[in-house]
Protein backbone atom coordinates (compact mmCIF):
# COMPACT_ATOMS: atom_id res chain seq x y z
CA UNK A 1 0.00 0.00 0.00
CA UNK A 2 1.23 3.66 -0.81
CA UNK A 3 1.30 5.48 1.64
CA UNK A 4 0.86 9.72 1.02
CA UNK A 5 1.77 12.52 3.58
CA UNK A 6 -0.06 15.30 2.09
CA UNK A 7 -2.23 18.62 3.37
CA UNK A 8 -5.31 19.91 0.75
CA UNK A 9 -3.77 22.01 -2.37
CA UNK A 10 -0.07 21.65 -1.55
CA UNK A 11 2.48 20.02 -3.39
CA UNK A 12 0.95 16.56 -2.08
CA UNK A 13 -1.84 17.14 -4.59
CA UNK A 14 0.07 16.54 -7.43
CA UNK A 15 0.53 12.86 -6.05
CA UNK A 16 -3.36 12.10 -5.01
CA UNK A 17 -4.07 13.44 -8.83
CA UNK A 18 -1.88 11.23 -10.15
CA UNK A 19 -2.33 8.11 -7.96
CA UNK A 20 -6.76 8.98 -8.81
CA UNK A 21 -5.47 9.30 -12.63
CA UNK A 22 -4.12 5.83 -12.50
CA UNK A 23 -6.83 4.05 -10.50
CA UNK A 24 -3.85 3.12 -7.51
CA UNK A 25 -5.59 2.42 -3.83
CA UNK A 26 -3.24 4.33 -1.35
CA UNK A 27 -3.34 5.33 1.89
CA UNK A 28 -3.57 9.30 2.80
CA UNK A 29 -1.89 10.43 6.15
CA UNK A 30 -3.17 13.89 7.31
CA UNK A 31 -0.02 16.27 7.92
CA UNK A 32 -2.14 19.13 9.57
CA UNK A 33 -0.11 22.23 9.63
CA UNK A 34 -2.13 24.18 11.74
CA UNK A 35 -1.93 22.11 14.63
CA UNK A 36 1.96 22.08 14.27
CA UNK A 37 1.99 18.32 12.94
CA UNK A 38 5.05 18.88 10.33
CA UNK A 39 7.09 19.43 12.88
CA UNK A 40 6.51 17.11 14.94
CA UNK A 41 9.22 14.29 15.51
CA UNK A 42 6.65 11.44 14.21
CA UNK A 43 6.67 12.91 10.93
CA UNK A 44 10.21 14.80 11.51
CA UNK A 45 11.60 11.07 10.82
CA UNK A 46 9.45 10.66 7.39
CA UNK A 47 10.33 13.67 6.23
CA UNK A 48 13.22 16.01 8.27
CA UNK A 49 12.69 19.02 5.82
CA UNK A 50 9.17 19.26 7.82
CA UNK A 51 7.19 19.54 4.34
CA UNK A 52 4.50 17.50 2.18
CA UNK A 53 4.26 15.23 0.30
CA UNK A 54 6.48 12.04 1.30
CA UNK A 55 5.61 9.19 -0.06
CA UNK A 56 6.32 5.48 1.51
CA UNK A 57 6.29 2.50 -0.65
CA UNK A 58 8.49 -0.49 -1.57
CA UNK A 59 10.01 -0.25 1.72
CA UNK A 60 11.51 3.35 1.77
CA UNK A 61 10.36 7.12 1.77
CA UNK A 62 10.37 9.83 -1.47
CA UNK A 63 10.19 13.03 -1.19
CA UNK A 64 10.10 15.95 -3.75
CA UNK A 65 6.71 15.96 -5.55
CA UNK A 66 8.04 16.04 -9.20
CA UNK A 67 10.71 12.75 -8.69
CA UNK A 68 7.63 11.22 -6.92
CA UNK A 69 5.33 12.13 -9.91
CA UNK A 70 8.27 10.96 -12.33
CA UNK A 71 8.62 7.30 -10.43
CA UNK A 72 5.16 6.66 -9.71
CA UNK A 73 4.04 7.07 -13.55
CA UNK A 74 7.07 5.33 -14.36
CA UNK A 75 6.03 2.36 -12.42
CA UNK A 76 2.41 2.08 -12.56
CA UNK A 77 1.45 4.13 -15.77
CA UNK A 78 2.48 1.18 -17.92
CA UNK A 79 3.86 3.91 -20.00
CA UNK A 80 0.13 5.74 -20.50
CA UNK A 81 1.05 9.42 -18.37
CA UNK A 82 5.36 8.93 -19.31
CA UNK A 83 7.17 8.57 -22.44
CA UNK A 84 9.87 5.89 -22.65
CA UNK A 85 13.48 6.52 -20.86
CA UNK A 86 15.99 7.46 -23.28
CA UNK A 87 13.35 8.84 -25.73
CA UNK A 88 12.74 12.68 -27.47
CA UNK A 89 9.38 12.61 -25.61
CA UNK A 90 11.17 11.65 -22.42
CA UNK A 91 13.62 14.33 -23.15
CA UNK A 92 10.22 17.25 -23.55
CA UNK A 93 8.33 15.33 -20.26
CA UNK A 94 11.86 16.42 -18.08
CA UNK A 95 12.38 19.47 -19.66
CA UNK A 96 9.16 20.59 -18.85
CA UNK A 97 8.63 19.00 -15.08
CA UNK A 98 11.80 20.68 -14.78
CA UNK A 99 10.43 24.18 -16.09
CA UNK A 100 7.48 23.66 -14.07
CA UNK A 101 9.25 23.32 -10.08
CA UNK A 102 12.11 25.54 -10.88
CA UNK A 103 10.90 28.63 -13.27
CA UNK A 104 7.02 28.48 -12.79
CA UNK A 105 6.99 27.94 -9.14
CA UNK A 106 10.12 29.12 -7.86
CA UNK A 107 8.64 32.76 -7.83
CA UNK A 108 5.39 31.42 -6.53
CA UNK A 109 6.77 30.07 -3.59
CA UNK A 110 9.33 33.25 -3.43
CA UNK A 111 6.13 34.87 -2.45
CA UNK A 112 4.23 32.54 -0.10
CA UNK A 113 8.00 32.58 2.08
CA UNK A 114 7.81 36.29 2.07
CA UNK A 115 3.78 36.85 3.31
CA UNK A 116 3.47 33.79 5.30
CA UNK A 117 5.78 30.67 5.54
CA UNK A 118 8.51 32.41 6.96
CA UNK A 119 8.61 34.09 10.46
CA UNK A 120 7.90 37.40 10.26
CA UNK A 121 11.94 38.46 11.12
CA UNK A 122 12.91 36.99 7.76
CA UNK A 123 10.27 38.02 5.48
CA UNK A 124 11.06 40.82 3.26
CA UNK A 125 8.14 42.60 1.54
CA UNK A 126 10.66 44.22 -1.24
CA UNK A 127 11.09 40.76 -2.73
CA UNK A 128 7.47 40.71 -3.90
CA UNK A 129 7.04 43.21 -6.90
CA UNK A 130 10.51 40.79 -7.93
CA UNK A 131 8.91 37.60 -7.64
CA UNK A 132 5.38 38.30 -9.68
CA UNK A 133 7.68 39.91 -12.49
CA UNK A 134 9.69 36.82 -12.43
CA UNK A 135 6.13 34.53 -12.62
CA UNK A 136 4.77 36.72 -15.51
CA UNK A 137 8.49 35.75 -17.06
CA UNK A 138 7.70 32.14 -16.82
CA UNK A 139 4.62 31.93 -18.20
CA UNK A 140 5.55 33.80 -21.18
CA UNK A 141 7.93 31.55 -21.70
CA UNK A 142 5.54 28.78 -21.06
CA UNK A 143 2.47 30.24 -23.47
CA UNK A 144 5.21 29.99 -26.33
CA UNK A 145 6.50 26.76 -25.58
CA UNK A 146 2.62 25.23 -25.17
CA UNK A 147 1.71 27.19 -28.72
CA UNK A 148 -1.41 25.73 -29.65
CA UNK A 149 -0.84 21.94 -28.47
CA UNK A 150 -3.81 20.45 -26.20
CA UNK A 151 -1.28 19.40 -23.67
CA UNK A 152 2.85 19.86 -23.18
CA UNK A 153 3.17 16.91 -24.76
CA UNK A 154 0.92 17.37 -27.53
CA UNK A 155 -2.33 15.84 -27.62
CA UNK A 156 -1.98 13.25 -25.04
CA UNK A 157 -2.04 13.91 -21.22
CA UNK A 158 0.94 12.94 -19.23
CA UNK A 159 2.18 13.32 -15.59
CA UNK A 160 3.44 17.03 -16.15
CA UNK A 161 0.93 17.95 -16.96
CA UNK A 162 -0.76 17.73 -13.40
CA UNK A 163 2.85 19.03 -11.88
CA UNK A 164 2.36 22.41 -15.01
CA UNK A 165 -1.51 23.00 -14.42
CA UNK A 166 -1.69 22.44 -10.70
CA UNK A 167 1.45 25.03 -10.59
CA UNK A 168 -0.40 27.67 -12.99
CA UNK A 169 -4.05 27.34 -10.30
CA UNK A 170 -1.49 28.20 -7.37
CA UNK A 171 -0.47 31.12 -9.58
CA UNK A 172 -4.01 32.31 -9.66
CA UNK A 173 -4.91 31.50 -6.12
CA UNK A 174 -2.23 33.96 -5.34
CA UNK A 175 -3.84 36.53 -7.29
CA UNK A 176 -1.40 36.55 -10.27
CA UNK A 177 -2.70 37.71 -13.46
CA UNK A 178 -2.60 34.67 -16.21
CA UNK A 179 -3.29 36.28 -19.46
CA UNK A 180 -2.42 34.34 -21.88
CA UNK A 181 -5.28 32.47 -24.04
CA UNK A 182 -3.45 29.14 -24.70
CA UNK A 183 -2.78 28.94 -21.06
CA UNK A 184 -6.11 29.81 -19.80
CA UNK A 185 -7.24 27.22 -21.93
CA UNK A 186 -4.82 24.54 -21.17
CA UNK A 187 -5.66 24.61 -17.42
CA UNK A 188 -9.71 24.86 -18.06
CA UNK A 189 -8.97 21.19 -20.11
CA UNK A 190 -6.35 20.13 -17.77
CA UNK A 191 -8.69 20.67 -14.76
CA UNK A 192 -11.77 19.66 -15.77
CA UNK A 193 -10.69 15.46 -15.70
CA UNK A 194 -12.56 13.62 -13.05
CA UNK A 195 -9.29 12.20 -11.88
CA UNK A 196 -8.59 15.66 -10.06
CA UNK A 197 -12.02 16.19 -9.06
CA UNK A 198 -11.57 13.05 -6.96
CA UNK A 199 -8.02 13.85 -5.54
CA UNK A 200 -9.68 17.02 -3.99
CA UNK A 201 -12.37 14.95 -2.48
CA UNK A 202 -10.26 12.80 -0.99
CA UNK A 203 -7.88 15.13 0.68
CA UNK A 204 -11.39 17.61 2.03
CA UNK A 205 -12.67 14.40 3.28
CA UNK A 206 -9.38 13.23 5.10
CA UNK A 207 -8.91 17.06 6.21
CA UNK A 208 -12.90 17.06 7.76
CA UNK A 209 -12.26 13.50 8.98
Amino acid sequence: MIKVYGYPKTRATRIVWLLEEMGIDYQYCLVDFAKGESQSPEFLKVNPAGKVPAVEMDGFVMIESGAIVTHLADKYSAGELIPETGTAERARYEQWSYFALTELEQPLWTLGKHKFALPKKYRVEAALPTAAWEFQKALKLLSEGLGDKQYMLGDKFTAVDILMAQTLRWGINFKQPVEQENLLAYLEQVESRPAREKALQREAAEASA
